[in-house]
């Protein structure tokens, strides 16, 4: 069997006493909430966002499925016939 942890009730040291009214309570998260816009501006932010979304659907990086057949072929031709 191990030893059993007591808890004791420590004294708060004097210097923590001391300058705990110099601590201020820090809030974890700030909360960032976007001002309403006026409808002008929200169609206009809607049109660039589909703008947007139109220009990435069609503008994408070349797929992975050419770069892998392009080092295939490379590696090929290093080989040489068999």
């Amino acid at each position: 069997m191990g030893k059993k942890s007591k808890k004791k009730n420590k004294k708060p040291s004097m210097k923590k006493l001391k300058y705990s009214k110099f601590k201020k309570d820090k809030p974890g998260t700030t909360d960032l909430t976007m001002p309403d816009l006026p409808d002008d501006l929200q169609k206009q932010k809607r049109e660039d966002e589909m703008k947007y979304q139109k220009w990435f659907k069609f503008n994408r990086n070349k797929g992975t499925h050419e770069i892998v057949k392009r080092r295939e072929s490379s590696k090929r031709d290093a080989k040489g016939p068999r």
